[in-house]
């Protein structure tokens, strides 16, 4: 059972890595089912209240900050809700649109049609791309960040 739970753990801190930059996998809830999968495999008994507290904190902050930090990019380049939605659209619909480009063209162009739609400008709405880029890209840093802590925890829960 042991081999299982650690082979769950991995498994799902790898797809909880890979959903930093894929946004269609699950990020940083595949990391926090990891926790249960050795709780259920293994044991529960190294975390308390005060990790489940932690852990459920960075979740919380990790989904705040995706939205928030990608919308700061478009924000300040100019954009507006319509470019943020954009976007996201964009964000989710790259990568199966375009695979190997998508996660970066998606978004740019979600943001570029989505302010065209407001201001008819190009030259504005190709700004507001480019801060989308920002957006992602800071996001990104922002989940590898926060998903790596709550790794750390984990492995400083069973060791301490």
């Amino acid at each position: 059972m042991d081999i299982l739970g650690w082979s769950l753990v991995i498994i799902l801190f790898i797809v909880g890595m890979a959903g930093t930059v894929y946004p269609i996998l699950p990020g940083a809830l595949a990391i926090y089912a990891a926790f249960f999968a050795y709780g259920l495999c293994i044991t529960f008994e190294p975390f308390g209240w005060v990790f489940w507290t932690l852990q459920t904190l960075i979740v919380v902050a990790l989904f705040v900050a995706d939205y928030a930090v990608s919308a700061w990019g478009v924000k300040r380049f100019g954009g507006s809700k319509a470019s943020i939605i954009g976007s996201t659209i964009g964000l989710i619909l790259g990568p199966f649109v375009i695979p190997a480009f998508g996660l970066i063209i998606g978004p740019f162009v979600g943001a570029v049609i989505g302010e065209l739609f407001v201001v008819q400008e190009w030259k504005h709405a190709a700004k507001v791309g480019i801060g989308s880029l920002v957006g992602l890209l800071s996001s990104v840093v922002v989940k590898v960040v926060l998903q790596s802590i709550m790794i750390v925890l984990f492995i400083v829960w069973l060791v301490v």
